[in-house]
């Protein structure tokens, strides 16, 4: 069984890439081959409305007809048997390349039907996980939770089912005294440091093993 998870995050050590990581090493433990792909690293865009994969007949119906960095992630992508997207919340969204990527995903296999049905083959299991500064009330206050229900819908319209981790009341800094922050209590981040993110990787990790044993 083949897993793959998708770093929306600017940064490969930090919140995200933590959390994903984590999801890898679940499913590795119960025998899946993982691989961990950094978006940031890679050279492409979002969708270019070419609708070559919307085009009847046409060699790249149905797949994105694109050629850069991503279209080699893509394809194996559309071979694994598990995807798993990561992203922090920036403006109350996934982050840039995170959009990109999805359009670049999840479009192609959108038909334009009356059913709209997906021209996915076969169900894979998918999972996304956020990381964001706010607490989880706040989340929930300034909306952050619609975003989250669109997405999760757009997967599992295209694969079948999606799982969803939110990780809340990050701790965004190396060091808070170096920024202007004072917006955020410093001694609360800390507790969520050390108590609550521990408890969101061993969330992570579980859900790693689900996406495997199901």
């Amino acid at each position: 069984m083949k897993v793959m998870a998708f770093n929306g995050s600017p940064r490969k050590d930090w919140n995200t890439a933590t959390l994903l990581g984590k999801v890898l090493e679940g499913a590795a433990a119960r025998g899946a081959e993982v691989e961990m792909i950094h978006l940031y690293d890679l050279a492409f865009t979002g969708c270019t409305s070419c609708f070559a994969c919307k085009t009847k007949g046409g060699k790249s119906y149905a797949r994105c007809a694109a050629r850069d960095g991503l279209t080699p992630v893509l394809a194996r992508a559309a071979q694994a048997d598990a995807l798993v997207l990561g992203s922090p919340v920036y403006l109350a969204c996934v982050t840039g390349e995170m959009k990109s990527f999805m359009e670049r995903l999840l479009f192609p296999y959108l038909a334009y039907d009356k059913a709209r049905s997906s021209l996915f083959p076969g169900k894979v299991r998918a999972a996304f996980v956020y990381t964001m500064n706010v607490t989880e009330a706040e989340m929930k206050e300034r909306g952050y939770t619609v975003h989250i229900d669109s997405n999760a819908r757009f997967l599992e319209r295209v694969f079948g089912n999606c799982e969803i981790l939110t990780a809340c009341d990050t701790w965004q800094f190396a060091d808070y005294g170096r920024v202007v922050s004072d917006y955020f209590d410093t001694g609360r981040k800390i507790r969520s440091r050390q108590e609550t993110f521990p408890a969101d990787c061993a969330a992570a990790a579980r859900l790693g093993e689900r996406l495997v044993s199901a």
